[in-house]
């Protein structure tokens, strides 16, 4: 199977790393465009019982922003560097539904993303995204076990 549009999302943790690499080589064996995503969760306006201001609110989405945009661009520079094309998006929402958003609207052939390979309670109460994307997913999912 020939894949032309890749898609990996990252929460720029170590499992997310180990999923950067095998969608790289991915991407550069088919001649594929990589797009990489970060989803941002919204802010919580109440911390405890204390209130957080509008404008401290959307400051702080601001440098979630910010920072996820700077976290991709280091990332783009290896995909570029490696000789392969590669966009980034930073969007905000669920985790899961936003990934499966973007692969749908890229038409994504391939969703590469890592996995902390959490189990018991860990997982019980974490969760797995990736494990939640693949039902919503319009395209296979490759997921790669962090070390």
């Amino acid at each position: 199977m020939k894949f032309r549009r890749i898609l990996y999302p990252t929460d720029f943790s170590r499992a997310s790393g180990v999923a950067f690499t095998k969608a790289l080589s991915l991407a550069k064996e088919n001649r594929a465009e990589l797009t990489l995503v970060h989803v941002i969760s919204p802010v919580a306006p109440f911390v405890g019982e204390g209130y957080v201001s509008p404008n401290t609110y959307r400051s702080l989405e601001q440098e979630a922003r910010r920072g996820a945009q700077r976290r991709l661009a280091g990332l783009l520079k290896k995909a570029t560097k490696a000789g392969v094309r590669a966009r980034s998006i930073v969007t905000e929402g669920i985790t899961y539904d936003q990934i499966a958003r973007v692969a749908r609207a890229r038409r994504a052939d391939l969703i590469v993303m890592g996995t902390h390979g959490r189990t018991g309670f860990s997982r019980f109460f974490m969760g797995s995204v990736a494990e939640r994307v693949i039902p919503l997913a319009p395209c296979p999912v490759l997921t790669v076990r962090g070390r």
